[in-house]
């Protein structure tokens, strides 16, 4: 018993020489311990900030560079998209056969008539959607991609596009492949071989359909990324408002 008191009153001593200036050294030291271990560790937040509501930053840069891209994608959709109509709406070639005129038109293939017609129609689209990006990207803070509804239209419509293109490109180049290499089988002859002014300008309006088709399918990826966009980051909100709660 004797050893015991000794033992405390040596340790009271070399901590504040008294038994209060101890105890006040256990109440000082004990919470800077634990709150020096704690910050370390991230168990308990630090400068009264939950980690809940720590906001959540996207990377700027590289929404505005797919924003960039969409706008140059959907500038060349419309320009490549009036050249394919041009080339192959305006693409004649007369000849004579035997004192008698033939006259070649796109026309005769319904396969280039829908091609025309689709092209046409996709430049508009584009050209709307162009300004649209332009208008996005000059006003700071727009909403124009922040809205669901508006993003599942803009979706479901570059979708509709993007079918719609690859059909009519499938249908005019399966046709073109017909007329200018023929069908022995079927007794079809190479068209080309006789019109070959008219096919060589069809080859061209037909390269600036395929580009289109790619530039329409690319976009239509992005147009989902947008939306898709959307849900996650309503997901990420909701899980941080969760961690705040507790």
């Amino acid at each position: 018993m004797f050893h015991a008191e000794t033992l405390c009153q040596l340790l009271f001593r070399l901590l504040g020489s008294t038994k209060i200036g101890g105890l006040l050294f256990f109440k000082n030291l004990v919470p800077s311990l634990f709150s020096s271990v704690s910050e370390r560790e991230g168990m308990l937040p630090v400068g009264g900030v939950s980690p809940g509501t720590v906001a959540l930053y996207y990377n700027g840069g590289a929404l505005r560079a797919m924003k960039a891209a969409e706008l140059f994608l959907r500038c060349a959709i419309t320009l490549f998209g009036v050249l394919t109509a041009a080339l192959i709406g305006s693409n004649t070639q007369t000849r004579d056969f035997f004192s008698q005129e033939k006259k070649a038109e796109f026309t005769d293939m319904k396969a280039l008539v829908f091609l025309v017609a689709t092209s046409g129609a996709v430049a508009g689209y584009s050209l709307i959607h162009g300004v649209r990006c332009a208008w996005s990207m000059v006003v700071k803070g727009s909403a124009v991609l922040l809205n669901k509804p508006l993003a599942w239209a803009i979706f479901s419509l570059d979708q509709a596009v993007a079918y719609l293109t690859l059909a009519a490109v499938s249908a005019a180049v399966q046709g073109s492949a017909l007329g200018k290499f023929g069908q022995p089988e079927l007794q079809w002859m190479k068209i080309c071989d006789l019109y070959a002014k008219f096919c060589k300008r069809g080859e061209e309006g037909l390269v600036c359909a395929v580009l289109v088709c790619l530039c329409v399918v690319t976009v239509s990826s992005i147009s989902a990324f947008n939306l898709f966009r959307l849900y996650g980051e309503e997901a990420k909100g909701s899980k941080s408002g969760r961690t705040a709660s507790w």
